[in-house]
């Protein structure tokens, strides 16, 4: 694949967003297709095999895969929580069966006998929090909430304009996102799916840069509640000087028109749209570049992720692209330090690099890092087991599942004979 290609989608969107005459809803879809995965980390690339397999083929092959996969298919009891702004959250929380062996201040020391003490009720469990990446959805955490399913108590929720949570309403008044504002959405829906008890944050990528905004703003929720961290694929800044695996001249030429294509591109959502279900063949071949690095990822999992990621409307990933830019949270990084933190990223991550996680790392020198050989961004998808695994000895070293209880991972790898 060129290096130049990411360069050559740039100035096709550039030209492409004000089209009007025939054809122009397709060149504005094409646009908004590789623009929109760009800016959700996928800007470059057509595998070989879309050149050598027919479009219906493809199409079919599609179908199948939606009809056929499980990915995405885990629900729980749901609620909503409001944002300051009014904004509605949806969110899902599963709970930990019953009998599962904790002791009273949660150590969950395999074999302990919990006690109650008579006048006093049980204390509260500890809950597991969810935050998804940029363009993504709660679904994203599939294979960990497979494996943790009735072991612990979890929250899995979908941020503003993502999933099934009510578009920004401030946004649909013209305020920008930032990510303080994501911040404030994660303590409303702690505050309505968790109001007492320890807390285990996990964030992924955006969400990784939520649970900062929570630290940053509620530094005394962080020091009474949250039993332990974990940040994966994720940064605390400088997001502007990430390269996208592309040469300065290319890198340049992104920066310099990207924000303008984007609002352009938002300004013209229901075209845009249009065209993007147009290109579906391109849009799939830019996710798979910028998702995966691994070879055997299995297709259905392929699949689930440009599915989630080409759900996100366009205008919604205008809205949230600057606040990347504009993120700093490694002044919040200490409010971390009291508590088992794991850091964890693939070591072929182009959207947040594994050099941004060791740059967290180095603020946090008691924290575990892990780098995923042959990953890339999505690295919960595309390699469940190490993820899950570390996740669950994170769990366990915080005292919130016995080290007994924690099952198998699930994989992602593409079986024989499918």
């Amino acid at each position: 694949m060129s290096e130049r290609v990411p360069e050559a989608v740039v100035a096709a969107a550039a030209d492409a967003v004000n089209a009007t005459g025939p054809g122009g809803w397709r060149r504005a879809g094409i646009a908004g297709a590789a623009i929109g995965v760009l800016a959700a980390g996928a800007a470059a690339g057509v595998a070989v095999e879309r050149l050598t397999v027919g479009r219906g083929m493809r199409k079919k092959a599609r179908l199948a895969l939606d009809a056929t996969g499980p990915y995405g298919s885990l629900r729980g009891t749901p609620g909503r929580a409001v944002a300051d702004d009014g904004t509605e959250l949806y969110y899902e929380v599963d709970e930990a069966e019953a009998g599962t062996p904790v002791d009273q201040e949660g150590s969950g020391a395999p074999g302990t006998r919990r006690r109650r003490l008579f006048g006093r009720k049980s204390p509260a469990p500890v809950t597991v929090v969810f935050s998804h990446g940029y363009c993504l959805g709660q679904d994203s955490w599939h294979f960990q909430r497979d494996a943790l399913r009735g072991l612990v108590r979890a929250v899995y929720w979908d941020q503003r304009s993502h999933g099934r949570s009510e578009r920004g309403r401030s946004q649909a008044e013209g305020a920008p996102v930032g990510i303080d504002l994501l911040g404030r959405d994660l303590k409303a829906v702690i505050d309505a799916a968790a109001p007492e008890g320890p807390l285990v944050l996990v964030g992924h990528s955006m969400g990784g840069m939520t649970v900062m905004a929570l630290a940053d703003q509620y530094p005394a929720l962080v020091r009474d509640r949250v039993a332990a961290v974990a940040l994966i694929g994720t940064s605390s800044g400088r997001l502007a000087e990430v390269s996208f695996g592309l040469p300065v001249a290319g890198v340049n030429a992104v920066r310099r028109v990207l924000p303008g294509v984007l609002r352009a591109l938002g300004s013209q959502a229901e075209l845009v749209e249009k065209g993007r279900r147009a290109t579906a063949d391109l849009f799939a071949g830019l996710i798979k570049r910028y998702s995966f690095s691994s070879r055997d990822v299995d297709p259905a999992v392929a699949r689930f992720a440009e599915r989630l990621i080409e759900s996100t409307p366009i205008d919604v990933v205008a809205e949230f692209y600057p606040a990347f830019t504009e993120h700093d949270k490694s002044g919040a990084l200490p409010a971390f330090r009291d508590v088992p933190v794991l850091i964890l990223a693939g070591d072929k991550d182009l959207v947040t690099p594994s050099s941004h996680s060791e740059a967290i790392a180095d603020a946090l020198p008691d924290a575990e890092l892990v780098i995923v050989p042959d990953a890339g961004h999505l690295v919960m998808l595309e390699h469940p087991q190490t993820v899950t695994g570390r996740l669950a000895d994170l769990l366990v070293r915080s005292g919130t599942v016995p080290a007994a209880n924690v099952g198998g991972h699930g994989s992602t790898a593409q079986q024989p004979g499918r």
